[in-house]
């Protein structure tokens, strides 16, 4: 009776452990409040950030994206199922760079590494074998990658657009080396960003108006009903 008791314990206490390592692979970092959207020829691919988990490349690649850094840059490669990778800033635009940008765009920036997990939507930056050799190219993951897992620093997740990046993992592709190319040019044309606080203030303060405006026309009625 007692060993039968043990056992069940035990069986419970493995059960649990079970949990506890879903729970941890599980994990979703918290959002900051601000998007910025990639314009491709191909549509829009929205992202958030991570700063409670790589604070230093949250600025670095923000900084990049507030100086406009990627606009007429490129996805060098996508392989389907695994990354679509935008092009280092400094090689891959097709206009030219003013100081301020190549001043930025060459800065290296310290190897954030974590316990996120590497699955799709996922933005993770690219480096050489340096950890602390990132620059200005990441990676969109299109996929689960546990190989990369506490290798390459994660700043943040794709949170719109996934329909955009199954269109890129469609393109006709060609291999270099241990790259998978797309045969034509994935143009980012534009970029833009916004605090998603500030968009919030901005629908309370519309339908706060609106509100207002319909207890006005309310008030109006009334007084005219009233005192004709």
């Amino acid at each position: 009776m007692c060993r039968d008791k043990r056992v069940s314990i035990f069986i419970a206490y493995i059960a649990l452990l079970c949990l506890a390592s879903n729970a941890t692979y599980a994990f979703e970092p918290e959002f900051g409040s601000t998007r910025v959207v990639f314009q491709t020829n191909y549509g829009d691919i929205e992202f958030g950030f991570y700063p409670s988990v790589a604070p230093k490349t949250v600025e670095h690649i923000f900084k990049l994206v507030r100086l406009g850094c990627y606009n007429t840059n490129h996805f060098f490669r996508v392989d389907k199922g695994f990354v679509a990778q935008v092009a280092d800033v400094v090689g891959g635009r097709s206009a030219p760079m003013n100081e301020e940008q190549r001043a930025e765009a060459e800065k290296t920036v310290v190897g954030e590494l974590s316990e996120v997990k590497h699955v799709r939507g996922i933005l993770s930056m690219g480096r050489y074998d340096d950890p602390d050799s990132g620059t200005s190219s990441f990676s969109m993951l299109l996929g689960d990658a546990p190989h990369l897992d506490g290798k390459y620093a994660i700043f943040g997740k794709v949170t719109k657009g996934d329909e955009t990046l199954r269109k890129l993992e469609q393109l006709p592709t060609r291999r270099e080396g241990i790259f998978v190319m797309p045969t034509e040019r994935i143009t980012i044309q534009s970029t833009y960003y916004y605090d998603t606080n500030m968009k919030t203030c901005e629908e309370e303060r519309s339908l706060l108006k609106r509100r207002l405006s319909a207890a006005a026309v309310e008030i109006e009625r009334q007084r005219m009903k009233c005192f004709p």
